[in-house]
């Protein structure tokens, strides 16, 4: 279900504006976040595999294994609050209908 349907189907059922536009910020943000320490992980995975296949020393900088969730928890951030602002303005069936 797209985002607009998905906000229309809550405003219908009750949802004030103020309770969409905290819902979905959250979500993105916490997708954002999963996704970047999964991404993390599997690069530190990645690079001390690679690293003990050629008898080399592993090294995965703390400021990179930070770095990088961090900057997708900002990407999550702006994308959520951009989208959920947009979209708690509509009415109920202006969002259903544009899904």
């Amino acid at each position: 279900m797209r985002f607009p349907a998905r906000a229309g189907l809550r405003r219908a059922l009750g949802a004030r504006q103020g309770q969409i536009a905290a819902q979905f910020p959250i979500e993105a943000v916490l997708l954002g976040l999963f996704g970047g320490l999964a991404g993390a992980a599997l690069g530190a995975a990645t690079v001390y595999a690679y690293t003990t296949g050629q008898r080399w020393p592993a090294a995965v900088p703390l400021v990179w294994a930070v770095a990088g969730p961090a900057v997708a928890v900002v990407v999550g951030t702006v994308a959520g609050l951009y989208s959920a602002l947009r979209v708690a303005g509509m009415s109920p069936t202006g969002a259903l209908r544009s899904a």
